[in-house]
């Protein structure tokens, strides 16, 4: 098991993620090209998933486009920016996709933003 599927506690496939949003697989794969979403192949048959974290009330969490874009910016891989978010951070108290969930994009995309410094 890679470090960012054990930071994970829960992964959604693809065809899971499509229901939960209530859209096609296709979608999923647009959303998955434009960078509104992320996912990384984990487990023993390298199945594309994403974090259930980054879907919030039936939708993709709406700061996550953004934040992913700032990430990229600074040369991360969808791996390493998964594993960014998921990391706990003592400054936070918790985790950065958790700070995204509550609506504190501002902090966690400045935050981001100095990793490319």
């Amino acid at each position: 098991m890679s470090n960012v599927e054990s930071l994970v506690e829960e992964w959604l496939p693809l065809p899971d993620v499509a229901e939960l949003l209530n859209v096609s697989i296709t979608k999923v794969h647009g959303l998955l090209d434009e960078r509104a979403l992320v996912a990384v192949r984990i487990g023993e048959r390298k199945i594309r998933s994403v974090p259930a974290a980054f879907i919030q009330d039936g939708h993709v969490l709406d700061s996550l486009k953004g934040t992913v874009a700032v990430l990229g910016d600074a040369g991360y891989t969808d791996e390493e920016l998964i594993t960014w978010l998921f990391t706990p951070d003592e400054s936070l108290r918790g985790r950065p996709v958790d700070a995204l969930r509550e609506g504190r994009k501002t902090e966690i995309r400045r935050r981001a933003q100095s990793l490319a410094w």
